[in-house]
C-alpha cells in the first residue's frame, strides 16, 4: 500500500516538473522573440531621429526664394525626423554665414560668391572661417537689374549717376551688385546707393524714389512679378564678353540668359549667375549630415513645388562647383548614389 501510494505522487511530481521546464523554456523563447522586435524597432526609430534636436535654418528676406525653399525643407525635416525645425528670416548671405560660424543656426542658403570670400577671410569677413562644410551646390541665383523703359537705362554702364538699390547691406545680392559695377568700373562713389531688400526696393521703384535694383534670386523673383503689374519694367542686359573678363578673376560666376516670358520680356536677356550653396556648422554629425542631405534628394520634387528655383536643383549637378569643404556625411551620400 505504501509504494503504490507513493508511485502516483512521484508521477504526479515529475509531469509537474516537466510541464514547468516546457513552460520556462517557452517563456525564454518569447522573452528572446520580443527582444529582437525591440531591437529591430530601435534602428528603425534611429533611422528616423537625428542627433541634433534643433535644426534652424537661416534663409534671407520673407519674399525670397530662400525662405521659400527653407520653409519648405525645414518642413520636410519636420515631418521625417520629428526634428524641432524652423526657418530664420535674414539679411541672407553674409549674415547667414556668420550666424552659422556663431552657432546660432544650424544650416544656411548663401551664395558662393559670398562663400569663397568667408573661406579666404577677405571683403566681409576678416579672417578665413573655418567651421563651415557644404551639404549641396543648388540653383543659380541670377542676377536680375531692374528698372523702367522711361529711366534710359539700358546697360550697366547706365547706371553711373543713378539711385540704386544694391541689396540688404552685406546680402549676397549687394556683394555681386558691388563685385558686377567695379568690374565694369563703377564704385559705389559712382552711384547714389541704398541698401534695400527685395520688397523695399520694389517699393522704392513704385514710388519713384529709385531708378534701378539689384536683385538675385532664382527665377522668377516674386517682389518683381508683383512689381512688373504696375510698372514697364526693363531687365538691363549684362555684356557677355564684358563678363568672361570678370569671371577669368571671379569663378563663381557664370553666363546666363533670363528666358524670354519671365517677367514679360520677348526675348532671352543676358546675365550674370552665382550658384547658390547649403552649407551647415562642421560640428554636424556625418550621421545627420548624410540623413538631411538624403532626405533632402528624396523630397526634390516637393520643394519644386515650392518655388520654381528648385527645378534646377539637381543630384547630378550637387557637387559640381562646390567652394566650401563638403561634409563628410554628404560626400557619403554621393558616394552610395555614385556607385549605383
Amino acid at each position: 500500500m505504501l509504494n503504490s501510494f507513493k508511485s502516483p505522487l512521484l508521477l504526479s511530481a515529475m509531469l509537474s516538473a516537466t510541464l514547468g521546464l516546457a513552460a520556462c523554456s517557452e517563456s525564454s523563447d518569447t522573452t528572446a522573440t520580443d527582444s529582437t522586435a525591440t531591437d529591430g524597432a530601435a534602428t528603425d526609430t534611429a533611422d528616423n531621429k537625428l542627433d541634433t534636436k534643433f535644426l534652424t535654418i537661416a534663409t534671407g528676406g520673407a519674399s525670397g526664394p530662400y525662405n521659400i525653399i527653407g520653409t519648405s525643407l525645414s518642413e520636410v525635416y519636420v515631418k521625417t525626423f520629428g526634428v524641432n525645425s524652423k526657418t530664420q528670416t535674414t539679411g541672407a548671405s553674409v549674415e547667414n554665414v556668420n550666424l552659422l560660424t556663431q552657432g546660432k543656426v544650424d544650416m544656411v542658403l548663401a551664395l558662393s560668391d559670398v562663400v569663397t570670400d568667408a573661406i579666404e577671410g577677405k571683403n566681409n569677413f576678416e579672417k578665413p572661417i573655418t567651421n563651415i562644410q557644404q551639404i549641396a551646390v543648388l540653383y543659380p541665383n541670377v542676377v536680375q537689374i531692374v528698372t523702367t523703359k522711361k529711366s534710359g537705362i539700358k546697360t550697366i554702364e547706365d547706371l553711373k549717376g543713378k539711385r540704386i538699390a544694391v541689396g540688404d547691406q552685406g546680402s549676397g545680392t549687394e556683394v555681386n551688385a558691388r563685385t558686377l559695377l567695379e568690374g565694369f568700373g563703377i564704385t559705389y562713389d559712382d552711384v547714389t546707393v541704398d541698401y534695400l531688400g527685395f520688397a523695399e526696393a520694389a517699393d522704392g521703384m513704385k514710388a519713384g524714389k529709385i531708378e534701378a535694383a539689384f536683385f538675385s534670386s532664382g527665377l522668377p523673383n516674386s517682389s518683381l512679378m508683383e512689381l512688373e503689374q504696375g510698372l514697364d519694367l526693363q531687365i538691363v542686359s549684362i555684356d557677355q564678353d564684358k563678363l568672361k573678363e570678370i569671371i577669368a578673376s571671379k569663378p563663381y560666376f557664370k553666363t546666363f540668359e533670363i528666358p524670354a516670358g519671365t517677367y514679360g520680356n520677348e526675348a532671352a536677356i543676358p546675365t550674370a549667375a552665382i550658384m547658390n550653396a547649403l552649407l551647415v556648422s562642421s560640428d554636424l554629425s556625418e550621421a545627420d549630415g548624410y540623413k538631411l542631405t538624403k532626405t533632402l534628394f528624396d523630397n526634390l520634387e516637393g520643394l519644386k513645388t515650392a518655388h520654381q528655383a528648385a527645378n534646377d536643383i539637381s543630384l547630378a549637378t550637387a557637387r559640381e562647383g562646390m567652394v566650401a569643404p563638403i561634409h563628410p556625411g554628404a560626400k557619403k551620400y554621393y558616394d552610395e548614389q555614385a556607385a549605383k
